[in-house]
């Protein structure tokens, strides 16, 4: 009984185990890739005032999230937000600074915690309702908390302030008010991922077809 109780619960990781490498990649890529704003000008937009390189990987969490969530249950889902959540900040002491690591992994693990009790409360509905619901309101969460935490002057006591994120700048590189430009990243940011989330809907309904069709009888989804 032991043994079959064991191998059931090494299967069961087996199964997440990817989602959970997936989860701890795109969150090290993106803690990584926020230290860089974009530097280009388009227009009259100056997008090292509006945007950094984090946006445009940081979604994909969302839909690794919602996967995991559809496939196996909120449960399971769970487990693949907490143990991406335990690897990538600790990696990402490596990669980002320890204020960095901090910030992405409070916003992290409040806000996929979030997209799993959203997605989960919408699971019945229409099939793109939960996804874009849960990661909008994740995808808001997640850049308030991570914004603030990383480079408000504020939060000083998490680490040193990064000078350039906390100089006055026109909001969204183009209006006349000033203000700190992490703020403009943070914006910027936040519209980028609810971009990306609705493109993410089209692989989102790919998978989720691929794995009505490999799901086990009796599988509740």
């Amino acid at each position: 009984m032991l043994a079959k109780s064991a191998r059931s619960a090494f299967g069961a990781l087996a199964r997440v185990y990817p989602y959970m490498l997936a989860m701890t990649a795109v969150v090290i890529a993106s803690n990584y890739l926020v230290q860089f704003p974009v530097m280009y000008t388009l227009g009259p937009f100056i997008l090292e005032d509006l945007l950094t390189w984090g946006a445009f990987t940081y979604p994909v969490a969302f839909l690794v999230t919602d996967l995991s969530n559809r496939h196996f249950g909120p449960a399971k889902a769970r487990l693949v937000v907490t143990a991406g959540f335990v690897l990538a900040v600790g990696i990402s002491i490596y990669v980002a600074t320890p204020r960095i690591a901090i910030a992405s992994g409070t916003a992290f693990l409040v806000a996929q915690l979030m997209d799993v009790s959203i997605f989960d409360r919408l699971r019945h509905s229409h099939w793109w309702h939960a996804p874009l619901a849960s990661s909008v309101l994740g995808s808001i969460l997640d850049t308030v908390l991570f914004f603030s935490l990383a480079f408000a002057a504020s939060f000083a006591v998490l680490g040193a302030n990064d000078v350039f994120a906390i100089e006055l700048a026109p909001l969204l590189g183009f209006f006349a008010m000033e203000v700190p430009r992490w703020m403009s990243w943070a914006l910027g940011d936040l519209g980028v991922k609810l971009l990306v989330s609705l493109i993410m809907l089209a692989p989102y309904r790919v998978l989720l077809s691929v794995f009505r069709l490999h799901r086990p009888a009796g599988q509740n989804g």
